[in-house]
């Protein structure tokens, strides 16, 4: 799994999306969440542009296709650039690093049960700002999925 998700993430092997969507299907099929949209971990625009694409965009929306949930990607909005979760070495780092970067555009997602999906999670900060953010904009749950957990 670590070496599909680096491939997929840092060397542009976008045919990983389909498999690995797929054992996100397999996996809600038989652990439930209650969700009406899929909303990826977004990219702040300047690591878009380095990497061209955002990896958990395209796993929202190829898992959405497979489970018939629309993927919303323009609502959750990185809006302060930070150095890679990666690079930090401590789980107070990851923490300080993902504070306020997070933030939604408009009120689409209000009253709404929202699975958030990442690739990675390891101290859960990024989720957990995320999810904060999106029930600031109005969400009614938000459910995390990701690929790996890294302890």
């Amino acid at each position: 799994m670590r070496q599909a998700i680096h491939q997929l993430k840092y060397r542009n092997l976008r045919a990983l999306v389909v498999p690995l969507a797929k054992l996100l299907q397999d996996y809600l099929s038989t652990n439930p969440v209650p969700a009406e949209v899929l909303v990826p971990v977004p990219l702040h625009q300047k690591r878009l542009r380095e990497r061209g694409y955002n990896q958990s965009s395209l796993l929202a929306r190829e898992l959405g296709k497979l489970i018939n949930l629309p993927a919303v990607d323009d609502c959750l909005i990185r809006q302060r650039h930070a150095p890679p979760q990666a690079r930090t070495s401590t789980v107070e780092e990851r923490w300080s690093n993902i504070a306020d970067a997070f933030a939604c555009r408009d009120h689409r997602l209000r009253d709404k049960q929202v699975l958030l999906i990442d690739d990675v999670s390891t101290s859960g900060a990024t989720l957990d700002t995320c999810a904060a953010a999106l029930k600031a904009a109005g969400a009614t749950s938000v459910w995390g999925l990701v690929m790996a957990r890294e302890i």
